[in-house]
C-alpha cells in the first residue's frame, strides 16, 4: 500500500502535529508514503526524511497555484500512490483525479466543496463526520479516524529552568495564543488561585496582549510564556494540571495528551472537548468564558486527591479505549484497505 500525503499547514499547530505523528505511525505500520508539504517547519521535514519518506516542498499558494500543482504531479508520477490524502481545505483544492483514491482529511468544520475531487472524507471527530454528512457527502463515503497520543516516559522539564518553585502547583496550557483558545480566561482564573503557576506553551498573535493582561491581573510573576515547544510530553510530565479553556475547538489533541500522560484535565465545553470529556469522570468540564467555574475546577482538582485520581483513571481508560497509536493504525489500515477494495470492485 502506497499513500501520498499533501498538507499545506502553518509552521506550527495542532493539526500540523497530528499530520506529523499520523504519518510516522503509518510508517511504523509498514505503509510506504510520500509527502508534499510546505518548507515552513524544519522539525517536521527532518522527521520525515530521517525515516526515508520521500518529502517534497511546495508553496500551496492560493493565488499562484501552478508550482504546487506541478510539484504534486511530479511526485504522483514518481511515487504512483494507491491513495492520495489531502490534509485540510487548502491542500484539498489541489486534489486531482487519477489512479489513486483521493481522501480528504477534516480537522475542523470545512466545506466539502474544498475536497471536490476527493472520493472519501475522513473526520477527526464524530461531530465533524456528522457535519460532513449534513453537507451532502454520502455516509458510506465518510470515516471517523481519531488522532492518538503515544505516551513517552519523558524526563520532566526542569522547573528551575522555568523559574518555577518545586512545590508550586503548575497549570499547563498547550495552545496557540489566539482568542479562540480562551487563555485570557485562564489568566483571570489563575489570579484567583494564590500560589499557582501557569505555563503557556504556544505562539500566536496575542502574546503581547496576554502578557499585558497578566501584568494587569498581578500574576505576571507566576506566568511563563514558553513559545512553541516540540517537547510537550516533558512539560506534561512536570505539570500538575492540564488546562484547556478553548472557546472554539473542533477536537483538541490536548485532551488525548493529558489522558495519555496521566494528568488531570480541565476543559471548557467547546464543541470538540464537550463530545469526549465527561465531567468528573475523565476530566473536569466547565462552561466557556466562565472564570468562576474554571477557578472552582482548578481548586477542586488541586485540593481533592480522590477527585484528581478518579479523573486521571477515567482519562486513562478513555485513552486506552480509542486513542492509542495501535487503535489509530488499526483503524487507518482498515479504512485504506476498504476503499482500495471498493475501487477494485468498481473497476
Amino acid at each position: 500500500m502506497k499513500v501520498l500525503h499533501a498538507m499545506a499547514g502553518a509552521p506550527v499547530g495542532g493539526a500540523e502535529n497530528i499530520f506529523l505523528e499520523d504519518v510516522l505511525a503509518l510508517d511504523d505500520a509498514g505503509v510506504s508514503q510520500a509527502v508534499l508539504t510546505r518548507a515552513n517547519n524544519d522539525f517536521r521535514l527532518a522527521q520525515f526524511r530521517a525515516r526515508g519518506i520521500a518529502t517534497v516542498t511546495a508553496g500551496f499558494s492560493s493565488l499562484w497555484r501552478w508550482p504546487t500543482s506541478a510539484a504534486l504531479g511530479r511526485l504522483s508520477r514518481s511515487f504512483d500512490p494507491d491513495i492520495a490524502q489531502y490534509w485540510m481545505g487548502r491542500a484539498g483544492t489541489y486534489a486531482r483525479r487519477g489512479r489513486a483514491v483521493n481522501v480528504g482529511w477534516y480537522g475542523g468544520y470545512y466545506q466539502p466543496s474544498r475536497f471536490a475531487n476527493c472520493d472519501y472524507h475522513v473526520g477527526l471527530t464524530k461531530d465533524i463526520v456528522r457535519h460532513i454528512i449534513e453537507k451532502g457527502v454520502p455516509k458510506e463515503r465518510t470515516a471517523l479516524i481519531h488522532t492518538y497520543a503515544e505516551y513517552k516516559l519523558a524526563e520532566p522539564v526542569s522547573r528551575a529552568e522555568l523559574a518555577t518553585p518545586q512545590d508550586a502547583p503548575v497549570l499547563l496550557s498547550l495552545a496557540r495564543l489566539h482568542w479562540k483558545k480562551g487563555l485570557d480566561v485562564l489568566l483571570k482564573a489563575a489570579a484567583r488561585v494564590p500560589g499557582v503557576y501557569v505555563w503557556i506553551a504556544g505562539d500566536g498573535p496575542l502574546r503581547d496582549e496576554l502578557q499585558k493582561l497578566a501584568h494587569e491581573l498581578g500574576v505576571a510573576s507566576r506566568v511563563r510564556f514558553l513559545g512553541w515547544r516540540d517537547d510537550r510530553f516533558r512539560l506534561l510530565a512536570a505539570c500538575d494540571v492540564c488546562v484547556f479553556p478553548s472557546r472554539y475547538e473542533p477536537f483538541g489533541t490536548v485532551t488525548v495528551d493529558a489522558w495519555a500522560s496521566g494528568k488531570p484535565l480541565i476543559a471548557a465545553d467547546a464543541q470538540g472537548p464537550a463530545a469526549y470529556v465527561l465531567n468528573e469522570v475523565n476530566g473536569m468540564l466547565v462552561p466557556k468564558d466562565d472564570v468562576g467555574a474554571l477557578t472552582s475546577a482548578i481548586n477542586n482538582v488541586l485540593e481533592k486527591p480522590a477527585l484528581r485520581e478518579s479523573i486521571v483513571a477515567g482519562g486513562r481508560a478513555a485513552y486506552e479505549a480509542g486513542f492509542t497509536k495501535a487503535a489509530f493504525q488499526r483503524n487507518s489500515l482498515a479504512f485504506y484497505e476498504r476503499i482500495l477494495e471498493e475501487r477494485k470492485i468498481r473497476a
